[in-house]
């Protein structure tokens, strides 16, 4: 009977455990969980605090997910150390657990850059898990004043969340523009209005350096007073694990199509692992819960025995902010194409004739069309792109196309 051991407790062990139970059903599978939580979907913390679901509605799985599944779940454990060659795993408390297949679903850690007088700051939080918005949860008031240092996907869905518990939100960044790992200058400023119409003020191009324990003074020379300060500056890949041990990390542990570390029975899955990227035709760390669970599902079935390949992951982010939806893919090379209506806009990029990206502000119905595109690499002379443009349909595919990827007569 096989030993598998899973070190994390988030989607992509999920796919890890489907994926190892996909082919085989008596192996002994254990997870080490740093969290004291059963699996939960982590884009939904905001909404927890904005009161749109609950901490049951949250679970990524049903309550008899690791029973069902046969698994030993280690609550509150944190792995500290590898022996590759006993092939175990040491944790905080000095237990010892032996494998013979090992994957690495560590996730990611919140990026905070040195600033003095941080320690100063009583109430300070990230907004990473779900502890941290438990904890944020416990001091929000409604004359509380906010600053979130980091306008990125992360700092924004904080300030989503909390928006109407608390008394005003400032939101900082250094980068000149809202979401600028994922939206340009144009797209970025459509967000950042709808933002500051409910309220929401921002400081671009400048960030705090140095606090006081209810003043932030930033690099400018401002200084803005709050309550409450998140730091959601950025994340790193939490690598330590297997690089401590001579596996090949970068910006994340380097995996390839299988999901196998350069350690032999080691793979890696997730936030913390550097895999293939369609689009951009490289690797590259691609931080999204599809992604995680399926890079975990590849994995798991490889670890099993199986043969299985993950060659068509793409970055890709489908989010909103008070009703304002939207939605980005790919990568942003070559020639650019817009379509602007009252509904939004669409930006398209195109390059060697196969659409290689798109941001959408506003409508996002059928965008798993455009994504398809992207991740089959389809050449765009054989679609009606100019119907992708305007109106997204099965009808941009020729019938021929349609029939093979939809059967039947279309």
């Amino acid at each position: 009977m096989k030993r598998y051991v899973i070190i994390g407790n988030g989607t992509a062990a999920a796919g890890i455990i489907e994926g190892i139970r996909n082919v085989d059903k008596e192996g002994r599978i254990t997870v080490i969980s740093g969290e004291d939580h059963h699996v939960y979907s982590r884009p939904l913390i905001s909404y927890y605090l904005e009161g749109k679901t609950d901490l049951e509605r949250m679970k990524y799985r049903p309550d008899d997910f690791y029973e069902t599944n046969g698994c030993e779940v280690l609550f509150g454990k944190q792995a500290e150390s590898i022996d590759k060659d006993g092939k175990t795993v040491k944790l905080c408390d000095g237990t010892v657990i032996t494998y013979d297949k090992l994957a690495v679903a560590t996730g990611s850690r919140p990026f905070v850059p040195q600033m003095d007088g941080l320690e100063k700051v009583k109430k300070k939080f990230g907004f990473m898990t779900l502890g941290d918005a438990l904890e944020l949860e416990k001091v929000l008031t409604k004359d509380a004043n906010v600053l979130i240092v980091g306008a990125g996907l992360i700092g924004l869905k904080c300030a989503e969340g909390i928006y109407g518990r608390v008394g005003h939100i400032t939101v900082c960044d250094l980068a000149d523009r809202v979401l600028s790992s994922i939206l340009d200058s144009d797209c970025a400023a459509i967000v950042e209005k709808h933002l500051e119409s409910k309220g929401v003020s921002f400081i671009l191009s400048d960030t705090a350096a140095s606090f006081e324990e209810k003043r932030a003074y930033m690099r400018s020379g401002k200084t803005v007073d709050f309550d409450i300060l998140v730091l959601a500056v950025g994340v790193r890949a939490n690598t330590g694990l297997i690089g401590s041990i001579g596996g090949n990390v970068n910006r994340g542990i380097v995996v390839n199509e299988k999901m196998e570390t350069s350690i032999p029975g080691i793979y890696a899955a997730g936030d913390c692992a550097e895999g293939y990227d369609s689009a951009l035709g490289s690797n590259r760390v691609l931080a999204i819960l599809p992604n995680a669970y399926m890079q975990g599902f590849t994995a798991g079935k490889n670890m099993a025995g199986s043969e299985a390949a993950l060659t068509n992951a793409i970055p890709m982010n489908s989010i909103g902010f008070f009703g304002l939806h939207m939605m980005t893919a790919g990568v942003y090379e070559g020639e650019m194409t817009e379509e602007k209506s009252e509904e939004g806009v669409k930006r398209f990029f195109v390059k060697d004739g196969l659409l290689k990206g798109f941001m959408i502000i506003g409508s996002t119905e059928r965008t798993g069309i455009l994504t398809s595109l992207i991740r089959e690499k389809t050449p765009l002379d054989t679609v009606d792109f100019g119907k992708v443009r305007t109106l997204v349909s099965n009808m941009i595919f020729t019938r021929e196309m349609r029939r093979k990827k939809f059967g039947g007569i279309v």
